[in-house]
C-alpha cells in the first residue's frame, strides 16, 4: 500500500511538472492585455481597454505559475477548460500608490496599466488581482480571453521602432530582456541617447550581482524619437511633446519623474525584445521613479545618473524597497503589525525567511548605526528606519544603493535578493 502511495505521488508530480511545460499552453508570442485602474480609497476598479498580439515571447520560460516577489498586484491565467494556472507575474501600479495619498480620500482617478502574457493556444481566464499595503485583495477582475478572437490586433510585425542592440546574452531563450527607450531625445539626438544607454550598461553591471550574471542580461535600446528635447516641468509650466510624456511633479513630488501613458510606452516597444524598461530622460535635473515589473525612469544629464537608474532598477527589476526614512513620513506605506512582503525590509511582524539567517549570534537588535569603515557598515542586522519612516520598519545594514547615492554597493541582502531573482527568471 505505501509503495502504490508513493508510485501514485510521483506520477502525480510528474504530472505537474509536464502541466507547466510552456510548449503545452502557450505559443512563441506574446498576449498585451492594456486595462485601466480606477477610482478611490474607498473603492476601485478594474477594466479591460484593449488587446494585441505581438511577435515572440521575452519572458520567462519556466517557474511559470511561481512568482518570486508577491508585489501589489498579481495577473494570473488560468486554462479555461481545466482551471489550471498556467501563468502568474506580480506588479505595482502607480494607482495602488496613488492611493496613498489624501487626495485619493477626495477625488476618483483613472490610470493605464498594460500586462505582458505569453500568448495562450486556447481560451483562458485571466485574473488581475490588486492588493492593499496590508496584503489584502482590494479589487479583482476576472475575463475570458479567446485567442482567435478577431478584436485582438497584431502589432510589432510591420511597423517596429528602429533599435540597436546594446548587449548580447549567452542564451537568449533563457535571459532577462531589458530595453532602454528614449526619452525626450529628437532624432538627431539618438547618438547621445545610444552613449547615455551605454553609461547605464556599465553602471549596472559595476553592481553585484549583475556584474558576475552579466551573461544572462540582453539589453536592446529603442530610438523612440520626441518632437522636443527634455521633459515636462508642470511646477514651472513647462509641458513638453515628447515619445512617452514623462513629467516631474508626479504626486506634487518635485523630483518624482514618471509616466502615466503606458499605453505609449508600449506601442514604441511592440515588436522589439523586452520584458523590463528602462526609460531614459533627456534632462540634467535629479529625479526617477522605479515600479515593480512596469518600468524604471531615470534622468540622464544630473551627476547622479548612475547611482539613480541603478537603485531604481532595484525597484523595477528587484522588487526591493526603498531604504531611507524621513522625519515626518509623507507616506505611510508599511503598517507596522504587517509584515512587507520586499526582501530588504521588515517590521518584525513576520521576519521569518527574510535575513535572520545572515545575521551573527550577538548582534544587538535593534543594531546601532556605526560611523566606522564600510566593512561595518555593511553588516547585517537590523537598521531601523527604512521604508520613509524612522520608527517600526527595518533595513539590513546601515547603508545600500537602496538607500543613499553614496554608498557604491548593494548591501548583501539586497544583493542574495538579486541573485535568487536572476537565477528565478533564467531557469535556475
Amino acid at each position: 500500500m505505501k509503495k502504490a502511495i508513493i508510485i501514485f505521488f510521483a506520477a502525480t508530480v510528474c504530472m505537474m511538472v509536464h502541466a507547466q511545460r510552456f510548449d503545452d499552453y502557450f505559443e512563441d508570442s506574446t498576449l498585451r492585455l492594456d486595462y485601466i485602474f480606477s477610482g478611490n480609497v474607498d473603492r476601485q476598479e478594474i477594466s479591460l481597454d484593449a488587446m494585441s498580439r505581438i511577435p515572440r515571447w521575452w519572458g520567462k520560460h519556466d517557474h511559470l505559475a511561481e512568482v518570486p516577489i508577491e508585489g501589489y498586484g498579481q495577473v494570473i491565467v488560468r486554462d479555461h477548460r481545466s482551471g489550471t494556472m498556467i501563468y502568474r507575474n506580480s506588479f505595482s501600479t502607480l494607482f495602488q500608490e496613488w492611493l496613498s495619498y489624501e487626495e485619493a480620500h477626495e477625488a476618483r482617478r483613472s490610470f493605464e496599466n498594460v500586462f505582458l502574457v505569453p500568448m495562450p493556444k486556447d481560451t483562458v481566464d485571466i485574473t488581475i488581482d490588486l492588493y492593499n499595503n496590508r496584503r489584502e485583495t482590494t479589487a479583482s477582475f476576472t475575463h475570458t480571453v479567446n485567442p482567435h478572437d478577431i478584436l485582438i490586433r497584431r502589432i510589432g510585425d510591420r511597423r517596429v521602432t528602429p533599435y540597436e542592440t546594446l548587449q548580447q546574452a549567452r542564451d537568449t531563450t533563457r535571459c532577462i530582456h531589458i530595453a532602454f527607450l528614449a526619452e525626450g531625445y529628437r532624432e538627431e539626438e539618438m547618438g547621445t541617447f545610444i552613449s547615455d544607454a551605454r553609461t547605464a550598461i556599465d553602471a549596472l553591471f559595476e553592481h553585484e550581482p549583475f556584474k558576475s550574471f552579466r551573461d544572462r542580461f540582453n539589453i536592446v535600446a529603442v530610438k523612440s524619437p520626441s518632437e522636443e528635447s527634455g521633459t515636462s516641468m508642470p511646477r514651472v509650466g513647462d509641458w513638453r511633446r515628447t515619445a512617452v510624456s514623462s513629467h516631474f511633479d508626479t504626486f506634487y513630488s518635485d523630483r518624482y519623474l514618471t509616466t502615466l501613458h503606458l499605453k505609449d510606452l508600449h506601442d514604441w516597444l511592440a515588436g522589439t525584445p523586452y520584458e523590463h524598461i528602462i526609460v531614459l530622460v533627456n534632462t540634467e535635473y535629479y529625479g526617477g521613479g522605479g515600479i515593480l515589473n512596469s518600468y524604471n525612469l531615470s534622468m540622464t544629464h544630473h551627476p547622479f545618473y548612475r547611482q539613480v537608474v541603478v537603485h531604481e532598477f532595484g525597484h523595477s527589476f528587484g522588487g526591493l524597497g526603498d531604504e531611507y526614512a524621513y522625519e515626518g513620513e509623507p507616506i505611510p506605506m508599511y503598517p507596522h503589525d504587517v509584515e512587507p512582503w520586499e526582501p530588504n525590509l521588515t517590521t518584525l511582524a513576520d521576519f521569518h525567511g527574510k535575513w535572520e539567517d545572515m545575521i551573527k549570534p550577538g548582534t544587538p537588535i535593534p543594531t546601532p548605526e556605526s560611523d566606522k569603515a564600510r566593512t561595518i557598515k555593511e553588516r547585517v542586522g537590523l537598521f531601523e528606519g527604512a521604508g520613509y519612516s524612522m520608527k517600526g520598519v527595518y533595513r539590513p545594514c546601515q547603508d545600500c544603493r537602496m538607500r543613499t547615492n553614496e554608498n557604491p554597493i548593494f548591501c548583501p541582502v539586497c544583493t542574495r535578493a538579486l541573485t535568487r531573482l536572476i537565477q528565478f527568471y533564467t531557469g535556475e
